[in-house]
C-alpha cells in the first residue's frame, strides 16, 4: 500500500493564488475594463501582443508620476476587437477621485471630425455639394473680400523696415513678412496703410471650409451670449478672409465649428444639436457625447485640475464613444448594422486634399496632408508619428486624440485634459503588432 507523504498545503494554495492574481509575463497589473458595446478579445487573437500593450499602462503611469498629466483613458482595437481599455489617474485631484471609465472630456478640436462626418452625410444624401459655395446657404459671405496687406508709399514704413533693428534687421520684408499680416509685423518701424480689400478669386466652398483652406478667421468678431449661430454667422460674414481661398492651409476654428453647423442646420431643416444627436450620436451608441452636458452627469466631467474647468457648451465625451465614431470609420462609414457614410466619402475623408499646403504650413509635420477635417499620414517614415500610411484623424487642445489606420485595420483613442501629455501611445501601439 503507498502511502502519500505528508505535504503542508498553505504554500501550495498560495502559489496558486498568486498565479491567479498577478500579472503574467510582465502585464501591467491593473485589470482592463470591458467595453459596453463592442466585444473584447485577446490581443494574440488579432495579431497584437498582450505584454507590447501593457505599455501603454507603463507609459500612462509615468506621464502621470512626472506630473505631466493628472489621468485619463486609454483603448484599442483591432479587426473590430477591443484588446486595450484602461484608465488612468485621477479624474479629481483635490478628492482623489479616480478616473472612471465613463469619464467626460472635454474634446475641444477634437469635435471636428465629427462634424466632418455630419457635413459629408449630407453630401452623400445630394444635399450639397463640396464644390457648393457657402454663399448658396448664406448669402451675405457672396459679398465677401480678401485682406491684402498694402504696401507702405515710397518713402513711408518700408524703408524703416527693410533697415530693421533686432530680429528684422537687414531682412526684406517679403521673405521675413511672409505669412504675417504687414501691420503686427511692422508695428513702431514706419507709417503702414491699412490693408486694402480686394475681391474674391474663387469663392470659398464647403471644401475649403473643412479642409482649413478658406482664408476664413473670424476676423476677432466674438460670439455674444445673446447670438444664436445665425445671428453669429452673419456678423462672421463680414469679417474679409486672410487670403485668397484654397492658396494656403491655415488652422482656424469658426469654419468648422461655426459655419458648417449653420450650413448643417440651413439643409437638415433641423438644429445642429438635434442633427448630432439624432443623425450621428444615437446610430453609433455615442451614449455620452453631449454638445451640452445635462445636469445628471456633470459629475461626470473631468475636472481639468490646472484651469478648474468643467464643460459647458462645447463638445464632451468618453474614451468609449470616440472608439465607435473612429471604429465606424474603420468599417467603412458603418457600425451596429448601421450606416452613417458610403466607404467613398470615407476614402475622401482620409485622403490628402491639400497637397503639400499643409506639410509647408508651419502647423503641419513633415509627411503629412490633410483630408477633411482630419490629418493624413502619407509617409510613416518622415511623420515619425507611430501610424501606418493612410492613417487619419485630429486630436484636441485639451489633449484627445484619435485616429483611424485602416492599413493595420485599428483605431486608437487616448483621453487627457492636459495638452501634449500622451507619450508613444501611436508607437507603443504600433510596436504591440504581431501579426
Amino acid at each position: 500500500m503507498n502511502v502519500l507523504p505528508k505535504i503542508n498545503a498553505t504554500p501550495v494554495l498560495f502559489a496558486i493564488s498568486l498565479y491567479l492574481v498577478l500579472p503574467i509575463s510582465g502585464l501591467s497589473a491593473k485589470p482592463m475594463h470591458t467595453p459596453t458595446k463592442m466585444p473584447l478579445a485577446k490581443a494574440e487573437s488579432v495579431g497584437m501582443s498582450t505584454e507590447g500593450l501593457s505599455r501603454i499602462d507603463e507609459m500612462m503611469q509615468e506621464q502621470i508620476d512626472a506630473a505631466r498629466i493628472q489621468g485619463g483613458a486609454t483603448i484599442v482595437a483591432r479587426r473590430g476587437k477591443v484588446v486595450h481599455f484602461s484608465t488612468h489617474g485621477e479624474m479629481d485631484v483635490e478628492k482623489g477621485r479616480v478616473m472612471e471609465p465613463d469619464a467626460l472630456y472635454i474634446m475641444a478640436s477634437s469635435a471636428k471630425p465629427v462634424i466632418g462626418v455630419a457635413t459629408l452625410m449630407l453630401v452623400d444624401e445630394g444635399l450639397i455639394s463640396l464644390s457648393d459655395p457657402i454663399s448658396k446657404f448664406i448669402p451675405e459671405f457672396a459679398e465677401q473680400k480678401v485682406a491684402v496687406s498694402a504696401k507702405p508709399a515710397k518713402g513711408e514704413g518700408k524703408k524703416a523696415w527693410s533697415k530693421g533693428e533686432g530680429d528684422n534687421k537687414g531682412k526684406k520684408w517679403d521673405k521675413s513678412n511672409k505669412g504675417k499680416k504687414w501691420d503686427k509685423a511692422n508695428k513702431g518701424k514706419g507709417d503702414v496703410p491699412a490693408p486694402r480689400l480686394v475681391p474674391l478669386e474663387t469663392p470659398v466652398t464647403i471644401h475649403h471650409l473643412l479642409t482649413h483652406t478658406s482664408g476664413l478667421t473670424g476676423g476677432g468678431i466674438k460670439r455674444s451670449k445673446e447670438d444664436s449661430l445665425a445671428t453669429y454667422i452673419r456678423k462672421l460674414a463680414q469679417a474679409p478672409l486672410i487670403f485668397q481661398p484654397g492658396t494656403q492651409w491655415v488652422y482656424g476654428n469658426v469654419g468648422i465649428h461655426s459655419v458648417l453647423p449653420r450650413i448643417i442646420e440651413i439643409v437638415s431643416g433641423t438644429p445642429f444639436h438635434e442633427f448630432m444627436q439624432e443623425r450621428v450620436f444615437n446610430p453609433l451608441e455615442m451614449n455620452n457625447t453631449y454638445f451640452h452636458v445635462p445636469s445628471e452627469k456633470v459629475s461626470k466631467v473631468i475636472l481639468w485640475n490646472d484651469l478648474k474647468k468643467k464643460g459647458g457648451g462645447g463638445l464632451v465625451s468618453t474614451v468609449e464613444d470616440f472608439l465607435h465614431f473612429e471604429q465606424m470609420l474603420l468599417n467603412g462609414g458603418e457600425l451596429f448594422g448601421r450606416r452613417l457614410l458610403s466607404p467613398a466619402s470615407v476614402k475622401m475623408m482620409g485622403s490628402n486634399q491639400v497637397g503639400d499646403l499643409f506639410s509647408t504650413s508651419g502647423k503641419g509635420a513633415k509627411g503629412m496632408g490633410f483630408g477633411y477635417a482630419v490629418s493624413v499620414t502619407l509617409d510613416p517614415i518622415a511623420a515619425a508619428n507611430g501610424r501606418e500610411k493612410g492613417a487619419f484623424g485630429w486630436g484636441g487642445a485639451a489633449g484627445t486624440v484619435s485616429w483611424t489606420d485602416p492599413e493595420n485595420e485599428l483605431v486608437g483613442v487616448l483621453m487627457l485634459q492636459q495638452p501634449r501629455g500622451g507619450g508613444d501611445f501611436a508607437k507603443i501601439i504600433q510596436e504591440a503588432i504581431i501579426d
